[in-house]
């Protein structure tokens, strides 16, 4: 009886959840979301990093080859190397990417109110939310590569901190610290040029591709958990394929500083993607995008299934009905 009062908004009676704030519910649901995608997903992302910054040493044995030297050098939690780093930074990354998607979706709409409420708006309300997240938890991003770049675990360091001449961490702290009196501020945001200039029409381009092929969903299907994942699966796919390359630079950039002295330095975006071109070879701007699909497919099928079903569960209203209020 108490619990078909507290569903109840005839009564007047209100739970916890219809006490608790619009953005504190968006905010729960996108953290969520992105904790869940990145950790079923690790092992890849791992492997991923590897070859698109340690080309000569993982690209020649293959994903198979890879996983068994990862498993043989570093064990079965070596697969989940910079992890930590990873959920730390997407928890608070995907809970302001997905908040302020739908903040901007909304100042969008009120700023324009005969603005067409279509794909477009999902394009540019995700693109500005993927800046958003990128700057404000770009260290963490950092931090997460830096971790993963290595393959010697950090229980066989000297004081030094230095393995076969090669900078090595003990962990999230160490590096963030480390890192910071290298390089100050601009150390902590190194590669931030090209992940935006990245992010911007990824992000955008996945939002826009999720919320069309929604609205193509048959009515009787639209809650239905395996629509949700195939939309998913797809706008993710489609979305990093357009920007991989973006990725590439940024990764090697992130970790050059680690990287042997004689390698010619990356400055600059559009620079860098020529740079790379020449010295390494254009495939190299798609190393690893194989294993990439492999991981965005579940990834994004997971992030956004989540999501959705997180706001169902928190009594989220519908855009609509929010814009209304608004």
């Amino acid at each position: 009886m108490t619990e078909q009062k507290r569903h109840d908004p005839e009564d007047g009676t209100k739970g916890p959840l219809d006490l608790m704030p619009l953005l504190a519910k968006e905010l729960i649901a996108g953290g969520l979301s992105g904790g869940f995608a990145k950790t079923a997903v690790a092992p890849l992302e791992r492997v991923k990093i590897l070859f698109q910054t340690r080309r000569a040493e993982f690209q020649s044995t293959g994903l198979i080859g890879s996983a068994v030297r990862i498993a043989k050098t570093e064990g079965l939690l070596g697969f989940y190397r910079g992890n930590g780093a990873s959920v730390a930074r997407i928890i608070p990354y995907s809970a302001i990417h997905y908040t302020s998607y739908e903040e901007y979706r909304r100042l969008i709409i009120q700023t324009f109110p005969d603005v067409w409420k279509g794909p477009i708006l999902d394009l540019v309300a995700g693109s500005l939310s993927g800046g958003t997240a990128v700057l404000f938890t770009y260290p963490l991003d950092l931090t997460r590569t830096k971790l993963a770049y290595q393959i010697v675990s950090p229980t066989k360091l000297g004081v030094s901190g230095m393995v076969n001449n090669e900078q090595v961490y003990r962990g999230i702290t160490d590096c963030l610290t480390r890192t910071y009196r290298e390089g100050g501020i601009r150390g902590l945001y190194r590669g931030v040029a090209p992940t935006l200039v990245g992010i911007f029409p990824y992000a955008g381009l996945k939002f826009y591709f999720y919320e069309e092929m929604k609205r193509h969903v048959p009515e009787e299907y639209n809650k239905s958990i395996m629509a949700k994942l195939t939309c998913g699966s797809v706008a993710g796919l489609l979305g990093q394929t357009f920007t991989y390359p973006l990725e590439v630079v940024r990764r090697q950039m992130q970790i050059q500083k680690l990287q042997p002295s004689d390698n010619a330095e990356l400055k600059g975006t559009f620079k860098s993607i020529l740079l790379i071109a020449q010295r390494q070879g254009w495939k190299q701007l798609f190393s690893g995008l194989s294993i990439n699909y492999i991981k965005v497919v579940p990834s994004s099928a997971i992030g956004f299934t989540v999501y959705d079903t997180m706001k169902l569960y928190l009594r989220v209203p519908s855009r609509e009905k929010t814009a209304v209020e608004n």
